[in-house]
């Protein structure tokens, strides 16, 4: 789903792109069915809102086991590359930003810190970021395979080891949040810890609220904000 701000009829003017990704169990129908107001966002702040599908359960990674599952690529190499090539956007990764909930917060993560030439922003709302904690949870068997057997590919998609391998030069801008009564809270705290002891600037905030999407309908207007500033700084 495209979501074109209002401005769009201006065939002369180009859009700086936000990748918005649902969580576990969703599709690319979520936010606009759950969080109407980002269409108005989007007239407001003159962008595009991109909303690519994740199946079920992909995690948005590509799979080392079924070949049907190569979402990172699907979404950071080719969605975006469709994009680019059939809208008016500015084709610069200063112009371009990825975020989602729940397993959208991690797959915006995770596709920024490997794609940092590609995207210049990214935002989590409510992250599941450990994968090592829920190996038979959530589908990631079928995605990721045994972590016995499959150790290299667990260990290209644990966040954690890949925010150690980040450059500084990469100068991604990062905003997370979480509610206070979320299961994943404890997962965000530790990434926002992390980030903080090696020295990566990053935007971090709790609210009250739950894993639901009263929480999510409150924290996108303030991550569409975030980025809009971030691209008002090489795009007036």
């Amino acid at each position: 789903m495209v979501i074109m701000p209002d401005s769009y009829i201006n065939k002369y003017s180009k859009f700086p792109v936000v990748y918005l990704l649902h969580g576990y169990s969703g599709n690319y129908s979520s936010w606009v069915n759950k969080v109407p107001d980002i269409k108005e966002e989007a007239d407001q702040y003159k962008m595009i809102i991109v909303c690519p599908d994740g199946a079920y359960s992909s995690w948005y990674l590509d799979s080392p086991i079924d070949s049907s599952m190569q979402y990172e690529t699907f979404i950071s190499i080719e969605v975006s590359a469709y994009i680019d090539k059939h809208y008016h956007t500015i084709k610069n990764k200063h112009a371009r930003a990825i975020a989602g909930l729940s397993m959208g917060g991690y797959g915006s993560l995770m596709m920024a810190f490997h794609h940092p030439h590609f995207f210049g922003a990214c935002g989590s709302m409510s992250g599941a970021f450990d994968l090592s904690t829920m190996p038979h949870k959530f589908g990631l068997l079928n995605v990721l395979g045994d972590s016995a057997t499959h150790v290299e590919a667990w260990k290209h998609y644990l966040l954690t080891d890949i925010i150690q391998h980040y450059s500084k030069k990469d100068s991604l801008a990062i905003i997370m949040d979480c509610g206070t009564e979320d299961y994943f809270l404890k997962d965000n705290r530790a990434l926002d810890g992390q980030l903080t002891r090696l020295g990566i600037v990053h935007n971090y905030t709790e609210r009250p609220g739950n894993h639901n999407w009263n929480y999510w309908a409150g924290s996108i207007p303030k991550q569409l904000l975030f980025f809009h500033n971030y691209f008002k700084k090489y795009y007036q």
